[in-house]
């Protein structure tokens, strides 16, 4: 059992200073997850690595009522919370007090077969497509929470998710193309 799930369990069984002692051991693993989640930010992003990884620890372990199954299902709960900061952040951008009266434009997909970071509509859009595709293929939907929003590779996705790595290539490939089909169905509609 590593330090970490040590931890973890001890946190479960209402150990109050277990989460003291949690945060210096994954700090650096949490800080790098939210550098590579920034990095895909348009430039003046006002949110910093750090707040995003002491934002989402605070919503990990401030409940009081938190049940992980181990290293991998922390890391991957990490990503879900920086994720929906994110989106939080960028509805609050988008909200008219914040310039979001401004016109939509078409999502643009980057390399990786997904939308950019680099728009507030792009990021509540593909928020609002990842919730869907949760509700009919959760697996694919994890796999792109924790690459798109963690940074992960294929191998370290692979690996988190406790799938072979044909299996994360496969699902991801569906996910991508699903996404692109949600994403342009939306684009279309607003085109309309």
């Amino acid at each position: 059992m590593t330090d970490v799930t040590r931890i973890l369990t001890a946190i479960e069984r209402g150990d109050v200073q277990a989460a003291d002692e949690l945060l210096p051991i994954v700090y650096q693993e949490l800080r790098h997850l939210a550098s590579q989640l920034l990095r895909r930010e348009p430039p003046g992003q006002t949110l910093q690595a750090t707040a995003l990884v002491h934002e989402a620890y605070i919503r990990l372990v401030g409940s009081g009522d938190e049940q992980w199954e181990g290293r991998r299902h922390f890391f991957a709960a990490a990503a879900e919370a920086m994720r929906r900061i994110l989106v939080d952040s960028a509805r609050r951008k988008k909200s008219v007090k914040h310039g979001g009266n401004r016109q939509r434009v078409d999502i643009d997909l980057d390399a990786a077969g997904l939308v950019t970071h680099g728009d507030a509509d792009d990021l509540i859009a593909l928020d609002g497509a990842l919730v869907r595709l949760s509700e009919q293929h959760r697996g694919e939907a994890e796999l792109v929470k924790i690459r798109f929003f963690a940074g992960l590779t294929s191998e370290e996705a692979a690996l988190a998710l406790g799938v072979s790595l044909t299996t994360a290539k496969r699902r991801w490939r569906y996910a991508r193309a699903w996404l692109y089909r949600e994403l342009g169905k939306g684009t279309a509609e607003q085109r309309d």
